[in-house]
């Protein structure tokens, strides 16, 4: 299973980008996908998560200003931004977490991380 992150950019404090992921290869099901980001010389850290059922959970710092959405048809994750701020520039990678088939364990899946940058 691979999956591939686009939208990351460079946007001025106050502006909105989305981010999206799209899953491919051998997925029966696709359970909680979400958004972790790495800024420079910290750790990574989670954003947000949804699951199959569309519940989702945000990290405090991003609360009301991102929103995690999903379409189940195109198992894709996307992550929409907005208000940015310059404390928000770092690599997003998704995540997904799948079974290739009904009886099949939990599996984990990593895109390739996008770059946000912030800065006026």
């Amino acid at each position: 299973v691979q999956l591939q992150a686009s939208g990351g950019g460079l946007v001025q404090p106050g502006g909105s980008l989305r981010l999206s992921c799209a899953a491919s290869g051998s997925i029966f099901r696709v359970n909680v996908m979400g958004w972790y980001r790495q800024a420079p010389g910290k750790q990574r850290e989670l954003v947000t998560t949804i699951t199959s059922g569309g519940g989702a959970n945000y990290v405090g710092s991003v609360k009301g200003r991102f929103t995690i959405s999903r379409d189940d048809a195109k198992n894709t994750v996307y992550l929409q931004m907005n208000s940015l701020k310059p404390e928000d520039t770092a690599v997003y990678y998704c995540n997904a977490q799948y079974q290739r088939a009904s009886y099949d364990y939990p599996r984990s899946a990593w895109g390739q991380g996008t770059l946000v940058t912030v800065s006026s």
